[in-house]
């Protein structure tokens, strides 16, 4: 069960799925589930910490995204705007969550996600 402020789950960026897979797989023997042609994740059992890859065509210059769990998104966006921070990605659904990204007071990209109710 996931824990409101902990960081759980850490996510970086890819320029080719299949080769991150088979080198992460290779060295460190993670094992990956796909969520369609531009997602990868890799679970906590085989890399101490829940994450995943997504796909991108950019130049990758801040690859890691460190996600926060929290059940109340709505209440982390008032709490991280009063103390200064920005959201720059309002929140979104994704297949068993929702998250939104922000930046903090020095720039830093982070995200908060929650699940949502099957």
């Amino acid at each position: 069960m996931a824990t409101n402020n902990h960081i759980n789950y850490i996510e970086f960026k890819a320029m080719d799925l299949a080769a991150i897979k088979e080198f992460y797989s290779y060295v460190f023997e993670w094992e990956f589930t796909d969520y369609g042609p531009s997602y990868v994740s890799f679970e906590e059992k085989t890399s101490g910490i829940a994450g995943g890859f997504e796909a991108s065509d950019e130049p990758i210059t801040n690859g890691a995204l460190i996600v926060i769990f929290h059940d109340d998104l709505e209440a982390v966006i008032r709490k991280i705007e009063v103390a200064g921070g920005t959201i720059n990605v309002p929140i979104f659904s994704f297949p068993g969550g929702k998250r939104f990204q922000f930046m903090d007071p020095s720039g830093n990209e982070l995200a908060v996600w929650t699940e949502t109710e099957n």
